[in-house]
This record gives C-alpha cells, sequence and structure tokens, in this order.
C-alpha cells in the first residue's frame, strides 16, 4: 500500500494511492488523524486503513496526476542520518584508508527537507550543491533495545530521500551537521510503501539518481555496510525511536563533489530524481535561494 500525504484547501490530508487515483482518507472518515505521521503515533491500523479504502465512495478519489505533495510524515520527530554506509561511497570521499567500524550518525531539522515536486535551493553562500539518493525508512512503533531478529518489526514502511548537501560547509569542521541543513536542500517522497510490500529490511532494491535525466548513482542497497536491521539495532541502543521517525540509510557512489576531472554541482534549472525499485520516483526542481 501507498500512503500520500498532500494539500488541501484545508491543510494536508493523508491518502493512499490506488493506480492513477489518490482515495482522500479525511473524505471518508473525518476522524482519522489527518497526516501519516499522526497516523502513526495514534497505533494506526494498516490493515484496517486499507479496508477503509476499498470502500471509498467515488467522491473521495482525487486524480494522482496534479496532487500537490506534502511530505510523507509532515513533522517527524526525529530526522537521523546514516552516513558512509556504502564502501564505493566510502572510497570515493577519501576515506579509504579509514574504513568506518560502526555507523556514522547525523541529523537533519525539518527546515532542510522538503516533499516531491518542491524545489529545493541552492544557497546563496555556496555553489558546491551535491546530491545523494537514499532510501528513506519510516519507524511506526516505539522502539528501543532491538535486536537482529526483531528490528524490521518497527518500520512501517519506506519512502525515498535526496539528502542533499552543501559540501564546503560539510567540511569546515568534523562534524557534518551546517553542511547538512541548510533551507530546503533535502527531500523526502512521493510516498510511503508499506513494509510488507517490500522485502524483509528493504533488501535488494535497486536505486538511482539522475540529474535532468543523466544517471549519476545506481547501486543496490544490497550494498550497505550497515544493512537497516543492523543500523536500528545500533541506533535503539541509546535512542527511543518513535512513531514517525525517519532514518536516512546512506547514498553509493556517483556523487557529484567526486566526480573527475571536475565536481558536479546542482544548479538553478536542474531537476534532481531519485528511484528506488518497487518504492517510486522523488523529482524536485533546483532554484537559487531568492
Amino acid at each position: 500500500m501507498k500512503i500520500v500525504n498532500f494539500q488541501t484547501g484545508n491543510g494536508v490530508h493523508m491518502g493512499v494511492v490506488d493506480g492513477d487515483s489518490v482515495i482522500d482518507v479525511q473524505a471518508v472518515d473525518a476522524k482519522l488523524p489527518n497526516e501519516l505521521g499522526a497516523f502513526l503515533r495514534a497505533n494506526g491500523d494498516m490493515k484496517a486503513l486499507a479496508e477503509l479504502a476499498k470502500k471509498a465512495p467515488a467522491s473521495a478519489r482525487l486524480p494522482l496526476a496534479g496532487l500537490k505533495f506534502a511530505m510523507p510524515v509532515t513533522h517527524p520527530g526525529k530526522i537521523i542520518c546514516l552516513g558512509l554506509n556504502y564502501l564505493d561511497h566510502v572510497k570515493e570521499g577519501g576515506y579509504k584508508d579509514n574504513i568506518p567500524k560502526f555507523q556514522s550518525i547525523f541529523f537533519r531539522v525539518l527546515t532542510s527537507m522538503a516533499a516531491h515536486h518542491q524545489p529545493l535551493l541552492r544557497p546563496k553562500k555556496s555553489i558546491q550543491f551535491d546530491y545523494e539518493a537514499e532510501l528513506v525508512v519510516i519507524i511506526g512503533k516505539r522502539a528501543r533495545h532491538l535486536t537482529l531478529e526483531n528490528a524490521v518489526d518497527c518500520i512501517a514502511g519506506y519512502s525515498c530521500g535526496m539528502e542533499g548537501s552543501i559540501r564546503e560547509y560539510q567540511r569546515h569542521t568534523t562534524q557534518w551537521g551546517m553542511g547538512k541543513n541548510f533551507d530546503q536542500t533535502g527531500s523526502v517522497g512521493p510516498w510511503m510503501v508499506t513494509a510488507d510490500e517490500l522485502p524483509r529490511g528493504a533488501k535488494g532494491l535497486k536505486i538511482e539518481s539522475r540529474l535532468n535525466g543523466n544517471m549519476m548513482q545506481s547501486s543496490n542497497t544490497d550494498h550497505f555496510m550497515f544493512p537497516v536491521a543492523e543500523s536500528l539495532v545500533y541506533l535503539t541502543e541509546g535512542i527511543t525511536l518513535e512513531p514517525g521517525d525517519i532514518l536516512f540509510t546512506g547514498t553509493p557512489s556517483g556523487v557529484g563533489h567526486a566526480r573527475k576531472p571536475d565536481p558536479v554541482w546542482m544548479k538553478a534549472g536542474d531537476t534532481i530524481e531519485v528511484e528506488i525499485e518497487k518504492v517510486g520516483v522523488l523529482s524536485n526542481p533546483i532554484e537559487d535561494e531568492k
């Protein structure tokens, strides 16, 4: 099942994608939470949601084309990111003599994020705006001290992520936070695909990025250095995960800063796409910060 948040004249609504249409859940039952994050925090029942969608009248259906997307979770409690999770990306970034033994964890703030089709902003202060295609995990259940056996049971579903980075600022210090949090430089979407629709732990999925239609990154989630379950176990050794939290899982090689002989930076007029097998395509135009 694909669950999408979208903008309406009455605020954000949650919908279930059905072919080329979207079932407006609030038009079927106004008592339900109005977006996916709130639905998950209210212990939302995915099976009941699917049954509700099957009974939806024609009046609750909207065309998918032209939908104004919101982020799959509009207000995630935490946006957690893994760095250096594909060995080929580790090597292209200058870490080949210092292969990580543990997950590299950092965080993004909500103001750094955008939805599907929303413009991403190249900032005034730097031209070094780089792309990173990533699988995004959306947490569905409160979790602490997970094990490899039960870790993925807390996952509600998966989405596509573009973890945009301002490389110049990322390298100002050993802490990546500044370069990873410029306003409106990353995105998630277009929807969440429920975990039951994908292989356990989202293994074996092709992941790609395209800049203006040109392939830039192409890999597979089987190439994670730290698979999803292992990363969730590590995180919950110290951090309680809550429904609606999201996790970026790292990017493969092919990023712009490592391109030879000249780096490739995103600029106004460009379009960046992230495609993940069985999940979808996330697309964003690039604009200059006003």
